[in-house]
């Protein structure tokens, strides 16, 4: 088969590689039947992660179910699937308490930008839908296994509540899934940070009620202006960088809550000061399998259409291309077609 292998920041290329196969009765797999490009994965395609050795990338799919491991009744050949990029046997303790992306056999999928994918874990990560969705669908389902999986993480850990006043700092496809979520939840008001018009365009299509351009203190001192001088209810940070986290922290309310859902690069937390903020803070890897059921029924329901954060479609064998317009922002998302 054939996939993307990352070389050295920069080098991308697409290889020959091994087919996968069954490695353990839990396993599955999966042809892949669209997939994509991440902004986490621009962290070691700029260089912000350590690329000690060439590997395969990706870890967002959707597919057809080849093959099943001899302990796999829960999907079965033949069926269309989504999944989650971190896997989980949906049975720990862990999972039962819905935190399914630190499942206590938990894996990260990481070679899903290729022909094939072996899912681990996969009668707890894989959910099948009811019959193959037509391909208009299968767009806002791939963002289904992370991105907007990942936003509505964002808007649940930081306790989006009907009524409420919301402010989402990023403006990616975590981001803007994150103002998805936050009115899918019920937000009166939701402020989406954001530079670039293309980005604050679908923002608004998507709910944001309001667009603030401002970063860092400028940015706190309007979100506190637009809320009375005490901040949002809710903030929800989807970038992972120092400046978004202070931005997030210092932009909600005494007894707000922080969501922080981008992959951290050098971000510090200060005990003390979070301490008198009354902020509270939770976040991680999303528990993306938590949200499966319901969030691949509002796509295919016509409810939401996350799927429109993909503004740049690839044939799979372009994918250095795909990588290249995300990190020059040309691109929100690449989608990749095998």
């Amino acid at each position: 088969m054939r996939g993307a292998v990352i070389h050295a920041p920069g080098d991308i290329r697409f290889e020959t590689l091994e087919e996968p196969k069954i490695l353990k009765p839990t396993d599955a797999i999966i042809r892949t039947a669209v997939t994509c490009v991440c902004g986490s994965d621009l962290w070691p395609y700029r260089g912000a992660e350590p690329t000690d050795a060439a590997h395969p990338m990706g870890h967002e799919y959707v597919g057809f179910v080849e093959e099943v491991g001899s302990e796999v009744t829960s999907v079965r050949p033949g069926q269309f699937v989504v999944g989650s990029f971190a896997t989980s046997d949906n049975t720990c303790a862990n999972c039962r308490n819905g935190f399914q992306s630190n499942c206590l056999n938990r894996e990260f999928m990481s070679t899903c930008q290729a022909d094939y994918v072996r899912i681990p874990n996969a009668q707890g990560t894989l959910v099948a839908t009811d019959g193959v969705p037509d391909e208009r669908f299968w767009p806002g389902l791939l963002a289904v296994s992370d991105v907007l999986g990942t936003g509505w993480w964002a808007a649940d850990a930081a306790e989006v509540e009907p009524g409420a006043t919301a402010v989402v700092v990023g403006d990616g496809a975590v981001g803007l899934c994150g103002v998805i979520a936050a009115k899918e939840m019920g937000a009166e008001r939701i402020i989406a940070m954001s530079r670039h018009a293309s980005r604050q365009k679908l923002a608004r299509a998507f709910g944001a009620t309001d667009i603030v351009t401002e970063r860092g203190a400028e940015g706190v001192a309007r979100i506190k202006e637009m809320t009375g001088g005490i901040g949002a209810d809710s903030v929800l940070e989807c970038v992972g960088t120092a400046q978004a986290m202070q931005q997030a922290l210092h932009s909600a309310r005494p007894g707000g809550n922080v969501g922080f859902v981008g992959v951290p690069h050098g971000v510090a937390v200060d005990g003390q000061e979070l301490f008198f903020s009354h902020v509270g803070l939770r976040g991680g890897p999303a528990p993306v399998r938590r949200y499966l059921p319901d969030l691949i029924d509002r796509v295919l329901s016509g409810r939401i259409d996350p799927g429109k954060v993909f503004d740049l479609t690839l044939p799979l064998d372009q994918v250095a291309e795909g990588y290249k317009a995300m990190d020059e922002r040309r691109a929100i998302k690449t989608l990749l077609k095998p």
